[in-house]
This record gives C-alpha cells, sequence and structure tokens, in this order.
C-alpha cells in the first residue's frame, strides 16, 4: 500500500480512540477498547482464535488508554497502550477496511 492509501490526518485521543480521515474524505473512528480487542499481533490472534482473553487480562491496568503512536512507514501504525502491549502494527488496509 502506498502514501496514496494511508489517511490524510490521524487524531488521536489517549483515553478515548483513534479518527482516521482518508484521501477520500471518509473518516473512520476506532474506540480503544474496540482497537485494543482487534490487535493484530500474532500473540493476540492466537488468544483470540483459542477464545482466550485478549483484554483485560487480571494485570490490565484501568482504565485502558493509549500511552503512544507511532508510525510504521507508510504501511500503518503501532500503539502502545498503557498495560505495556504494543506488538499490533495496525495497517491502513485493516484499519480502512474495519
Amino acid at each position: 500500500m502506498g502514501q496514496d492509501r494511508a489517511p490524510v490526518e490521524i487524531d488521536v485521543a489517549k483515553k478515548s480512540g483513534v479518527s482516521l480521515t482518508w484521501p477520500d474524505g471518509t473518516t473512520s473512528r476506532f474506540g480503544l477498547e474496540e482497537l485494543r480487542l482487534r490487535c493484530p499481533c500474532a500473540e493476540c490472534r492466537t488468544r483470540r482464535e483459542t477464545s482466550r482473553p485478549v483484554w483485560p487480562l487480571p494485570s490490565s491496568p484501568m482504565p485502558l488508554e493509549i500511552s503512544d503512536v507511532e508510525l510504521v512507514g507508510a504501511y500503518g501504525m503501532r500503539i502502545t497502550w498503557n498495560d505495556g502491549h504494543n506488538l499490533g502494527i495496525y495497517s491502513w488496509d485493516f484499519l480502512r477496511s474495519a
């Protein structure tokens, strides 16, 4: 996916969610829990596939918050959560199709 498919605007509200505006003007909004539960990393995918919880875990801090977001090239973004989890790269394709 090239730059033309990346969002033109990314709004991160660490306590509530993420909004992405795409080149065609469409806006996608995601709540924190929705993003955390759909984490695309291998660990979280395996947990979902084996019906184990992704979040919250007994050690999870409450409330859920985003600690940091970083762009991963032109591919997507990595979210670091306040529980320390940061393995998932949320690709633009994944977020656009969600």
